[in-house]
């Protein structure tokens, strides 16, 4: 199902999305981290075969038929890595985002007769379709339809092995069929919900690009869906992020190793198109939280209201200061430090999503889930935060 929208919708959000900043062939500090991940992590090389593609690429001088090469090659590789993933033989997010980057090299290190703007467009192609970005349609009869998105695993300096839940949800619930059962005035009812998902980078640039609003502006223009929910890896438990907040004030790097100089005491407006994000210090999420927090699993589920303000201390010096909010009104008059979901990009893509459905007038409950925070990769820890995710998911049956 191929989703459109309005031509306002478009003047408004971000039409240009992912990697423009990678417009030359020079390799990004991303791509540079294959070849060490190579030797960490053994089962990449063989992960998943792309001879054929690296036999035909050089062939290759029509745009069109690059363009197509291109998305084919994006597509199998997201499809086999759900495959992979759902049929047990490899429950992994690694391999996906490994294999991706070891794509990119090859094709930016070919050389070939297509232009700078040609190339940075294949490479955009590919970057979409790997993401399952090109595999967003509904294709079963359910009564409800979910969308979730994941993240790439992030601060690989510090451990080039590190997986992230919330990329691993996207492989394992993509296309899944989920329900809720119950018997409602003595009749049995079921509700059975389609989930899509989509992988999203973790890089600042893709984000002030309008990447988050370009993939969600054609579910909110058209309340195409009944619940759109982002998941990224947090802390010790699991928290719903009831207020995220508009700045960055991260010190960590993306995966591109670019920092944006916020901190606590300093935090930034992020961009939109080399305009700075306009929107409201705090928002409000919508999931229905008080049924997901019914969800059985391992692990604690938080309605975090907890966010960081920015005050000025009595020598007239800004602080950081950690608060609990009750409501929305609450926020109203204070500067964002951090929202519920934090000062990095967690946090952000909360707050974006949350904004854009509010600009365009959609009903769609929106928020946050962050998931217990993993170091490395376990697999049974993975499949156990999985498991209540879509817990969560099921329980929210019974509200939208």
């Amino acid at each position: 199902m191929k989703l459109t929208f309005p031509l306002f919708v478009l003047s408004l959000i971000a039409s240009t999305t992912s990697f423009i900043a990678s417009a030359t062939n020079h390799l990004t500090i991303e791509e540079l981290r294959v070849e060490k991940a190579q030797l960490a992590m053994p089962m990449l090389t063989d992960y998943f075969d792309w001879s054929k593609f690296k036999g035909k690429w050089s062939t290759i001088t029509d745009y069109a038929v690059g363009q197509r090469a291109m998305n084919q090659i994006g597509d199998e590789l997201w499809q086999y890595s759900k495959q992979q993933a759902q049929n047990g033989k490899l429950v992994d997010d690694r391999p996906l985002y490994w294999t991706r980057l070891s794509i990119h090299s090859y094709v930016k290190s070919m050389n070939n007769n297509f232009t700078q703007a040609e190339l940075v467009s294949l490479l955009e192609s590919f970057e979409n379709s790997s993401r399952g970005y090109s595999d967003m349609g509904y294709v079963k009869v359910t009564d409800k339809r979910i969308f979730l998105t994941g993240f790439d695993p992030f601060l690989l300096d510090r451990n080039l092995k590190q997986s992230n839940p919330s990329g691993l949800a996207a492989l394992l619930l993509d296309g899944k069929i989920i329900k809720y059962s119950a018997i409602i005035d003595g009749v049995k009812k079921t509700i059975t919900a389609e989930i899509n998902t989509a992988m999203v980078p973790v890089r600042y640039e893709d984000f002030d690009q309008g990447e988050i609003e370009s993939l969600l502006a054609p579910f909110y223009a058209l309340n195409s869906v009944d619940l759109i929910t982002t998941i990224s890896m947090g802390r010790s438990d699991f928290d719903l992020e009831h207020y995220p907040g508009l700045r960055r004030s991260s010190t960590a790097p993306d995966n591109v190793n670019v920092y944006t100089g916020a901190n606590k005491t300093n935090p930034l407006i992020p961009s939109l198109l080399k305009s700075p994000l306009l929107g409201d210090e705090f928002v409000l999420f919508s999931l229905p939280y008080q049924a997901m927090m019914k969800a059985k699993g391992k692990y604690k589920i938080n309605d975090n209201r907890g966010v960081t303000i920015l005050v000025s201390g009595k020598d007239e010096s800004a602080k950081a200061e950690d608060i609990t909010a009750n409501n929305l009104a609450e926020l109203s008059d204070k500067i964002s430090v951090q929202g519920g979901g934090g000062g990095y990009l967690s946090n952000e893509i909360s707050y974006r999503s949350i904004v854009l459905r509010n600009k365009l007038g959609s009903t769609i409950p929106t928020g946050h889930i962050h998931t217990p925070r993993i170091s490395g990769f376990d697999e049974k820890i993975n499949q156990a935060i999985i498991a209540q995710i879509e817990a969560m998911l099921i329980q929210a049956l019974t509200e939208i």
